[in-house]
């Protein structure tokens, strides 16, 4: 019956595998797990702190300890089967619910402990999915692929929050948030049987960090696509967190948060679909334009007043931008990397230094935002703050327009067939 569904939903040039369908799948469950929960976490957190500047350090180090778990986790993909390493991170992230289950209303004082699991595994997680994501999609497939895990992601945040917030609604004090915690916990759990389905993706090589990292010297398309992955993560940082709680203190509702989630998901899902399958890949720098521009030109919206109707306005608004940007985005990182020097041995490497600066961003901004609030007080150091890095994805484009939409010359079959030896065409 699954397999009916996915072959009704891709397009007919698409061979949908058993292992491409089952990592959508993976990412589908991950999906509907942390929509479910992801939101609600920050409110918890301000519900019993009151503090922004708790729910920043939190994300500080989140932040800060998924670049260290990207590493780790790129040594052990080197040495042993990737689809373990995927289980790893998603039993750390169960790990995680169960943290804050145990915690109880006792969890500020396990800020610290609850952000290093989540970067934890975040980290080993996306590491792993990212590089089964490059071994099971192809350059033809992958902006089908992104634009499908984005559909059934965008289906997960309406389900998710709507869902949680009349659960929390239903049961009073944090009885709620208990339920929603513990439902999570499952979804990670049927996560961890349905990877045992993958066929094993044994990987071999020298774990060569240094070498990748040296490589921003010398291949332009390389230190334009880190550079853009920088601004995304300056946006990331403080937007992931201050949009959630400015709907919550807007109306003093989960519901409505839930709300707010389900029509912004609803908005998100019909555009990754309508991105997803008619996108041409000539169109990738223009969609990724447009996208950036409508991101920054929805902050204006809600900087003079944010109230609800504005978030909500605000909200659909983004959820068309995303997909313009992170369809073709996503894809032509992958085909860079693809065809970059000794891909075929060392796309671990690639994957972790562009994590990188997606965290050294996002670090950037949770850093600043702390500084802000110091200096100019909450009101006007948040203001400051997404007037300033609301426009990272503007300069995400600017660093991308010059790389071609397909993001190289040559294609992964044709590097593969490049003089390489046994060790280099490992993945």
């Amino acid at each position: 019956m699954v397999s009916a569904i996915f072959k009704r939903l891709l397009p007919d040039n698409v061979e949908a595998t058993k292992d491409f369908k089952l990592l959508l799948l993976i990412g589908g469950l991950y999906a509907l797990s942390t929509a479910l929960s992801n939101t609600f976490v920050n409110v918890y957190i301000w519900k019993q702190s009151g503090s922004i500047t708790a729910i920043a350090l939190y994300q500080l180090a989140t932040v800060l300890f998924s670049p260290l778990a990207f590493f780790y986790a790129g040594r052990l993909v080197k040495r042993m089967d990737r689809t373990i390493v995927l289980r790893i991170g998603v039993v750390l992230l169960a790990l995680f619910y169960f943290a804050v289950l145990f915690a109880g209303t006792r969890v500020e004082d396990v800020l610290f402990l609850l952000g290093l699991l989540l970067g934890l595994g975040f980290g080993v997680y996306w590491l792993a999915f990212n590089v089964l994501t490059f071994e099971i999609t192809s350059p033809e497939t992958r902006d089908v692929f992104n634009g499908y895990l984005g559909l059934f992601t965008s289906l997960a945040g309406m389900i998710g929050p709507m869902t949680a917030g009349i659960i929390i609604a239903w049961f009073p004090g944090y009885s709620g948030y208990q339920s929603i915690f513990t439902v999570s916990l499952l979804f990670f759990a049927a996560a961890v049987v349905v990877s045992f389905k993958f066929k094993k993706r044994s990987s071999a090589g020298i774990f060569r960090i240094s070498k990748v990292w040296q490589r921003r010297h010398e291949d332009l398309d390389w230190r334009r696509i880190l550079y853009a992955h920088f601004f995304q993560g300056l946006r990331e940082g403080v937007f992931t967190f201050l949009i959630v709680l400015w709907v919550y203190t807007a109306t003093q509702s989960e519901l409505a948060l839930g709300t707010y989630g389900f029509i912004t998901s609803a908005v998100s899902f019909c555009c990754y679909f309508a991105v997803g399958r008619f996108l041409p890949v000539r169109f990738r720098r223009r969609s990724i334009f447009i996208g950036a521009l409508l991101l920054y030109v929805a902050i204006f919206f809600i900087v003079p007043d944010p109230t609800y109707p504005r978030l909500i306005a605000y909200g659909i608004i983004i959820s068309a931008a995303y997909p313009l940007i992170f369809v073709p985005f996503v894809s032509m990182t992958y085909d860079i990397i693809g065809k970059a020097y000794k891909a075929a041995s060392m796309r671990v490497e690639y994957l972790i230094v562009r994590e990188w600066f997606v965290n050294g961003g996002r670090a950037v901004s949770i850093i600043s935002f702390l500084i802000f609030i110091r200096v100019l007080g909450d009101k006007q150091g948040i203001l400051f703050t997404l007037l300033v890095f609301g426009a990272g994805h503007l300069f995400l484009y600017l660093a991308i327009r010059h790389i071609s939409p397909c993001g190289g010359r040559i294609s992964d079959d044709d590097y593969a067939n490049k003089s390489l030896g046994d060790q280099e065409r490992q993945t």
